[in-house]
């Protein structure tokens, strides 16, 4: 029998099977096919070393550095205080304003910068990408991790004014707390995935997202109480208020931290905890959806960008 000529055989790899497996049993796969949320828990380290590049490029030559994270929610705190506060009589209608308004500025911070890091968190690093595999999902991950390291610090400014006005925990609150936050974290992770995806194909996206944060400020009960919408709208545009998850999550925020040092007398909104219920559900489906539309979408990242 005459020999096979060298170039004629295949190529063998010590890793692989006969079967065209790896020696530990695992089938081949096409390369960007293992990606997913599920990569980002196998990379922790990429995700560490993420988290870190980014907070140093935004603090890069700053004195402050992570100091700004305190400054940042005091100045925004202080602004609407004392315009809408002290200027427009609101502290007057609403016991203890200073809490009430601070329980929905650290949550609703925490979304807007989610939503706003996450749809540039591709596109912001273009050059990882077209140089380097790694699951995709990696950067708007980092983003949204990023978003909760800025929020300690509101969290414990939150936490010394409201201990300061009365507060005591209880785990009825924390539960609120904790309900409300979930809210928040599915739903800006959810919408991150999905704007993150697109804005790769349509960059004005970013402008769209910027403008509805200035909407987002406005369209919750933080600035002012719930029952104003009620008073001065229709029914029908009070149902569509309510109906925002945002707002149920504010409530329950305000419910925690705010609503235990008044004197009573305030209602938070109709029926929040089924509202809530159905926020979260909404969250965590726009997670699945935000998911398989940037797995879709992320096969053509690099010839985009």
């Amino acid at each position: 029998m005459t020999a096979q000529p060298a170039m004629n055989r295949p190529a063998t790899d010590p890793a692989l099977g006969p079967s065209g497996r790896h020696a530990d049993g695992d089938p081949l796969r096409p390369p960007g096919t293992d990606g997913g949320l599920r990569q980002t828990l196998r990379h922790r380290y990429l995700l560490r070393l993420l988290v870190r590049r980014e907070l140093r490029a935004r603090y890069k030559g700053s004195l402050l550095g992570l100091g700004w994270s305190y400054v940042r929610p005091a100045v925004h705190f202080s602004v609407y205080f004392f315009v809408v506060g002290v200027f427009l009589g609101m502290e007057r209608l609403v016991e203890n304003f200073a809490i009430y308004l601070f329980s929905g500025m650290v949550l609703i911070n925490v979304f807007t910068e989610t939503l706003h890091s996450t749809t540039r968190s591709v596109t912001g690093n273009a050059p990882l990408i077209r140089k380097v595999f790694l699951p995709r999902e990696l950067f708007p991950t980092a983003s949204v991790l990023v978003s909760l390291v800025h929020f300690v610090p509101g969290m414990m400014i939150l936490l010394g004014g409201a201990v300061a006005a009365g507060w005591r925990p209880s785990p009825a609150g924390l539960g609120a707390a904790a309900f409300g936050f979930a809210i928040i974290i599915t739903l800006g992770f959810g919408l991150g995935l999905l704007c993150a995806a697109v804005n790769v194909f349509f960059r004005d996206l970013e402008q769209v997202v910027d403008i509805s944060l200035v909407v987002i400020t406005w369209s919750v009960p933080m600035i002012y109480p719930w029952t104003h919408v009620r008073t001065h709208a229709p029914d029908w545009v009070l149902d569509l208020y309510l109906a925002n998850p945002l707002v149920s999550a504010v409530s329950l925020f305000q419910e925690a931290f705010w609503l235990p040092g008044t004197e009573g007398g305030f209602a938070l909104p109709p029926d929040l905890y089924a509202r809530a219920g159905i926020s979260l559900a909404v969250g965590v489906l726009l997670v699945f959806a935000g998911r398989a539309a940037f797995a879709r979408m992320q096969k053509r990242f690099a010839q985009e960008l």
